[in-house]
């Protein structure tokens, strides 16, 4: 089971916040659950609909939570797609919801930490700035504060998911918060935070798996479907940014052009070029892992570029992705391979005879990983974890492109007659060549060189003095230089081959 437990006292407004009584579709399925994070899997939202004039207003909660869900009818296709729709919100609501993972060592062992450190640290930053715990069964597995949450991925890795934020400046305020207050206690321990996309020095044997019942499901299914699922879960990080849509229209707008983007994105962030300790041959071997981690659930979905694309084609899409898992009973229950479309039947094996609830839904929608992913917002999920400028620059080039109507009108003008297989292309070929990467007449820098300016001319139509957010990236554009070669160059120069100095070269 999963529970949250009161450390210390909180602002009425902290306390009275996180809890709503919501209903969707009050003849369907009535659940009651704590509100989470915008930008995690836990986020909560009442929203009217957009697929017509009828009001949908949803609540779902993943299972850290003991959410209760009484369905009175059967749910349908149709109320998955309400379901997408309800995300659908009026501009002056758009919010920016930023995550990223980071990798806890001992600074003399360089090790990761194991999880009684991670407890230990989980347990103090509680205490010390007045979080609540997060548990599953009798261990702590992560932090919520208002709405902002801690959680651990697989392998230790430290995420942050933010809280919905109208500017830039708030997200940044948030990240230094959150690395102030974790450096405050992990310092006082020996651990230190990297801020890099996959692990540099140590192996699968090397990484403790946490405490979290979902993730010895996906370890045991990872290699039936891929080469590269275990290093995912156990050895990547990433950064993203969580953004709103207006209407469904706006939505697959905004969709094309963070999938068409996503490689320039892959390419400005990419650092993670090292492996067991030496050079792998990519400048983004998290990217590159994605391509062979379950081909089910990954990718660029060529058909979100169809013209009858739409909630209704990611819910196709999503019914037919096989199920990791359905949490009943303060258990996780391995369903994998099975599909919630046979779910929605009440033809799930593991289960036989039961129907999904809407946190099914929203707990199923979270195991699928492709380049965007949509939820009722659309993540952007394409770079690599970084130092925290980089932390601050990715929502800052999302933003200027897809919160922008003359950007995002741009980027799709940029990209109209890119193929599927140009897209493709792109998406496989960064990983190793970044901005160097061919692409028709030229090099992936000269269109990144456009799509950065329109970043900044969208940042400033904001008016919000944001577009400085971008002066990290800036300088990978105009170089074509990304952080990774940075790093090989320092590797095979004063480093001597030893990476080891990246522990202090990106250390938070």
């Amino acid at each position: 089971m999963a529970i949250i437990s009161r450390v210390a006292s909180s602002s009425p407004s902290m306390r009275h916040d996180s809890l709503r009584h919501n209903y969707f579709d009050v003849r369907k399925t009535t659940s009651i659950s704590n509100s989470f994070s915008f930008s995690s899997q836990k986020r909560i939202v009442a929203a009217v609909g957009c697929r017509g004039s009828r009001r949908v207003i949803v609540a779902a909660s993943p299972p850290t939570e003991d959410a209760v869900a009484v369905a009175t009818e059967p749910l349908t296709k149709k109320d998955l797609i309400d379901y997408l729709a309800s995300g659908c919100k009026s501009k002056e609501k758009w919010r920016i919801g930023t995550e990223h993972e980071k990798f806890g060592f001992e600074f003399g062992s360089l090790r990761p930490m194991k999880y009684e450190q991670i407890a230990e640290l989980l347990n103090s930053i509680a205490e010390r700035f007045d979080w609540d715990k997060v548990m599953e069964g009798d261990k702590i597995i992560g932090l919520k504060q208002g709405k902002q949450s801690i959680s651990l991925e697989p392998g230790g890795q430290f995420e942050l998911s933010g809280a919905p934020l109208e500017t830039l400046h708030q997200t940044c305020a948030e990240v230094n918060s959150h690395l102030y207050q974790v450096k405050a206690v992990a310092e006082e321990m020996g651990i230190g935070f990297l801020g890099i996309g996959f692990q540099p020095k140590w192996g699968l044997k090397d990484i403790p798996m946490m405490p979290k019942g979902r993730y010895e499901i996906m370890k045991k299914y990872m290699p039936k479907v891929g080469s590269l699922g275990l290093d995912m879960m156990f050895r990547t990080c990433t950064v993203q940014v969580n953004l709103d849509f207006s209407s469904e229209a706006d939505m697959i707008r905004k969709f094309r052009a963070g999938l068409a983007l996503q490689p320039i994105a892959t390419a400005l962030f990419a650092n993670s070029p090292f492996t067991d300790g030496k050079p792998n041959g990519f400048v983004s071997m998290r990217s590159h892992i994605w391509t062979d981690t379950d081909k089910h659930r990954t990718g660029m979905l060529p058909f979100v570029f169809d013209d009858s694309f739409g909630f209704e084609q990611y819910v196709d899409y999503a019914l037919d992705v096989p199920m990791y898992f359905v949490y009943r009973k303060q258990k996780y229950i391995d369903c994998t391979g099975m599909t919630f479309r046979d779910f929605l039947a009440g033809k799930l094996p593991c289960i036989p005879g039961e129907l999904p609830t809407l946190n099914d839904w929203e707990n199923h929608l979270t195991t699928i990983f492709p380049e965007v992913r949509l939820k009722r917002y659309l993540e952007m999920r394409g770079a690599d974890g970084g130092p925290w400028r980089r932390l601050c620059a990715l929502p800052a080039f999302w933003v200027g492109l897809l919160y922008d109507e003359n950007s995002l009108q741009s980027v799709l003008d940029l990209t109209a007659d890119w193929t599927p297989e140009e897209r493709q292309m792109l998406r496989n070929k960064v990983t190793v060549t970044g901005l160097k990467t061919p692409f028709r007449d030229g090099l992936l820098k000269h269109v990144a060189e456009d799509v950065l300016k329109l970043a900044k001319d969208g940042l400033e139509r904001r008016g919000f003095k944001e577009s400085g957010f971008l002066n990290e990236v800036a300088e990978v554009v105009r170089t074509g230089f990304t952080p990774a070669e940075r790093l090989l160059e320092l590797y095979h120069g004063k480093w001597e081959q030893s990476v080891d100095h990246v522990f202090e070269e990106l250390l938070y």
